[in-house]
């Protein structure tokens, strides 16, 4: 990685951070769109810059306080031989991720080269280039070792867990995406562990077709042809907890009569099975941020326990915002009810449905609040994280909440309108 590729990165006070450089990282791996590349795999080289504050472990000669760079090598080796992906820049991404996920490095620069890919013509050299920081996540989950064990035996494959990665077929094999159905159909209709009622779930991101729908009949099979068996792609987000998770929803409506949607969707919540709600904030409204031009937002953020898995959870979520008449018409557009999971634990997660922690919640002052009103001690974790009250104070649209109020689950408020300045009277409003 040269000096022109490479940008500097500010500390909080605006001064250059140093920095620690690894180059010509080189492993085998098997990344590429051809299926000779994921049968022969070829050479692909790393160059990584971190960067961070060096003064304390200086001071101190400790290695404990600053990046053990022979310990991220292997890792960076690991990325570039592991999971085969069709894009370098998938590679790029998951080495970024995995430099970030220590909470001493505050930014890094990664360009991966694949000096050998398939091009017709004479060249010198193919390399992405990636700058990510705090405030520019990573698209993709850090590296994590997987642990050894030996195979149970079996008469057919054994699905795996991608608690790491997501699943990649062998080479030469039918592709399966990571979060969506095989287009084999499965021998029998999928119900999620967990669920919350008797029916279907639905596949990730949709919902499944209901009685006028198309039919989910088998077709009979005709005497003499093999029947082929498909199987569920699933990854650690589909896996049920060993015990209780601490989980925390931001709840947001701007249509209808917003308080009493809100009201009936944490009383919702608290019927679901594998969901135990512990507290509730108290009530912001809030300046519509992004999308088109619309009326004030009604926000409050539940705290709760659940035993559902992750992705249980968020179709759990959908299923309560479809029976309040959430349409998905429009980004950002105004809604009735809006429930997005901001925190699962210490999942750290980023899938085509579901990323963990909420990618934006580190600069949302309509969920930061609320939160830290009721959990003063809250901490987000990973990138961009840290203490929730602290974030509050910083986000870009503090100013856009409007008042807090406390009793909203019991008392009347004032409905979300265009009188911006309608504030609820009596003890229950809190100025912001």
């Amino acid at each position: 990685m040269n000096d022109e590729s490479r940008q500097d990165a500010l500390d909080t006070s605006g001064r250059r951070l140093d920095q620690i450089r690894l180059s010509g990282i080189t492993a085998m791996g098997y990344h590429g769109v051809f299926e000779h590349e994921r049968r022969d795999g070829q050479t692909f080289v790393a160059d990584v810059v971190v960067h961070l504050d060096t003064r304390r472990a200086a001071a101190r000669d400790d290695l404990a306080h600053t990046l053990n760079y022979g310990e991220l090598a292997e890792q960076v080796a690991a990325v570039l031989s592991g999971e085969p992906v069709d894009l370098i820049e998938t590679v790029a991404e998951r080495i970024a991720a995995t430099v970030l996920a220590s909470g001493i490095v505050q930014a890094v620069d990664v360009a991966v080269h694949k000096p050998h890919a398939p091009i017709q013509v004479p060249f010198g050299d193919v390399v992405v280039a990636i700058h990510r920081d705090r405030t520019k996540l990573p698209a993709a989950e850090p590296y994590v070792a997987r642990p050894v064990t030996e195979p149970e035996p079996s008469s057919r494959p054994v699905p795996t867990s991608t608690a790491t990665f997501p699943v990649t077929t062998a080479p030469g094999a039918p592709v399966v995406a990571s979060g969506a159905w095989s287009d084999v159909p499965a021998a029998a209709p999928v119900v999620a562990s967990g669920a919350w009622s008797d029916a279907v779930a639905p596949a990730p991101g949709g919902f499944s077709q209901g009685p006028d729908g198309p039919s989910t009949e088998l077709e009979p099979v005709p005497v003499g042809e093999a029947l082929v068996v498909g199987e569920v792609v699933t990854d650690f987000l589909d896996q049920e907890p060993d015990g209780p998770v601490e989980v925390v929803l931001a709840l947001g409506a701007n249509l209808g009569p917003a308080q009493d949607t809100l009201r009936d969707a944490v009383t919702d919540l608290a019927r679901t099975p594998g969901i135990e709600v512990r507290d509730v904030s108290a009530l912001a409204r809030t300046s519509a941020v992004g999308g088109p031009e619309q009326s004030d937002y009604l926000n409050a953020v539940v705290l709760a326990w659940t035993t559902l898995a992750p992705r249980v959870l968020l179709r759990a979520t959908q299923a309560i915002e479809l029976a309040h008449g959430r349409e998905r018409h429009e980004r950002w557009g105004p809604r009735t009810l809006d429930i997005d999971i901001v925190l699962y634990g210490s999942v750290l997660a980023v899938t085509d449905d579901l990323e963990l922690p909420h990618p934006r919640a580190h600069e949302r002052a309509f969920v930061l609040q609320p939160w830290a009103q009721v959990d003063p001690d809250a901490v987000l974790p990973g990138l961009g994280g840290g203490p929730v009250g602290a974030l509050a104070a910083t986000a870009p649209d503090r100013d856009g909440v409007r008042w807090l109020a406390l009793d909203w689950l019991t008392t009347a408020i004032p409905a979300v309108s265009g009188d911006t300045g309608a504030v609820p009277a009596g003890p229950e409003a809190q100025d912001t």
